[in-house]
């Protein structure tokens, strides 16, 4: 069920002999950033929208039960907001484990949202989980989707606590998703979510 995409990820040169990458975080690794880094700047991309659609059997859910987690689909003209570190490449190697279900580095531009130098941009790196890889779930109606959220728990914790983190740490950034605050109302109250 579960594509294990380290390997994968290893062997993506495009970054080799750089002394440092920007890497674009739009879903846990906005709140979560557990690794080492240099500088850390709010940040958007151009013509991605982000979306529950991505399974999570490793880290928010379980290969029997399934967590969604953030991944991004091309919407052309969209901008998707979320958090630029500039990081060694060595921190790549423990990131390539942290999101191997299905993710794999793709080299995007990112353009800078904290006003110190107007208009900056720079290429690098962000982890997509695309429809064709082995965990990805897909559209579904929002109710369905924040039920499958409230209900999911893995080695992580559960699967409502990725989201309800999102959330927050997209108002502190002074975004509005509309497809991540959707589901955030549509969470079933915690108690009616554990009679399983």
């Amino acid at each position: 069920m579960t594509l294990d995409t380290t390997l994968l990820n290893r062997r993506m040169t495009h970054f080799d002999g750089h002394d440092e990458i920007w890497l674009f975080g739009y879903g846990s690794l906005i709140w979560k950033a557990d690794f080492p880094f240099l500088e850390r700047r709010p940040a958007h991309i151009h013509g991605w929208v982000r979306r529950f659609w991505q399974g999570s059997h490793d880290h928010r859910g379980t290969p029997e039960a399934p967590g969604r987690v953030a991944t991004l689909v091309r919407e052309p003209g969209a901008i998707c907001h979320g958090m630029a570190y500039r990081i060694a490449p060595e921190v790549l190697r423990p990131l390539d484990v942290r999101e191997k279900n299905g993710y794999l580095r793709e080299v995007i531009r990112l353009h800078f949202d904290d006003g110190q130098g107007e208009g900056e941009s720079a290429e690098g790196l962000l982890y997509l989980a695309s429809e064709d890889n082995a965990a990805f779930l897909g559209e579904a109606p929002l109710d369905a989707i924040a039920e499958q959220i409230a209900m999911a728990h893995g080695p992580s914790g559960p699967n409502r606590d990725y989201l309800l983190n999102l959330v927050q740490a997209l108002r502190d950034l002074g975004v509005d998703d509309p497809h991540v605050f959707a589901l955030a109302r549509r969470l079933p109250h915690p108690s009616a979510a554990s009679g399983r």
